[in-house]
């Protein structure tokens, strides 16, 4: 047992969850399989295409189911509305984690473990290799040797390590220190100061 598994309750777990296309039954089933106690929703803005998957339904939802609601998108998101982000139309992770804010939303994720919650950390994309889950918020746990579990579209639990050996299939020095997003997106505007 290291250091960090000595301060952390056995009971609590940190996890992040994808809901895809999957029916809500199906999502729900999940959570309630993994005695998931908390769900932060990790989306840059808590909208989809599947009304229940909408912020405000999700909550209404998970509520009626026994799980508790969290948005933390604007701390954890990945696509911030900082434009110091973005390189070349594509997020850059290294300098999301940079930000005092995603530190900050680190430390709640901690706290939470530490004190034996059962969290899930959700986005869209059900596949953890392609979401910013494991190549942002992940990779900076395990800097912080915070464990993480990812749950895969099949339902098992696996662990960052893997989730990353699927990405950059084992090759990860290749990759160098960092991820970026998938997708190329318009950074948001620089406000302009008065």
């Amino acid at each position: 047992m290291d250091a960090m598994d000595s301060d952390v309750d056995q009971r609590g777990l940190l996890t992040t969850i994808g809901y895809g296309d999957r029916p809500w039954s199906d999502f729900l089933s999940r959570l309630k399989g993994h005695r998931i106690q908390y769900l932060i929703d990790v989306r840059s803005q808590p909208r989809s295409r599947l009304p229940e998957f909408n912020g405000d339904a999700l909550k209404v939802l998970l509520g009626q189911a026994g799980i508790k609601y969290l948005f933390m998108g604007d701390s954890l998101g990945g696509k911030p509305d900082d434009p110091s982000c973005y390189v070349d139309g594509k997020v850059d992770y290294s300098r999301c984690e940079a930000r005092p804010v995603f530190s900050a939303g680190l430390e709640r994720l901690t706290a939470a473990l530490k004190g034996g919650h059962r969290v899930a950390l959700m986005c869209s994309e059900l596949d953890p290799e392609r979401c910013h889950r494991s190549k942002l918020i992940g990779e900076a746990l395990q800097r912080r040797n915070v464990p993480l579990l990812h749950i895969d579209r099949d339902g098992a639990e696996i662990t960052q390590q893997a989730v990353i050996g699927r990405l950059t299939g084992g090759q990860s020095a290749l990759f160098g220190e960092s991820f970026t997003s998938r997708g190329r997106y318009a950074p948001p505007p620089i406000e302009e100061e008065n």
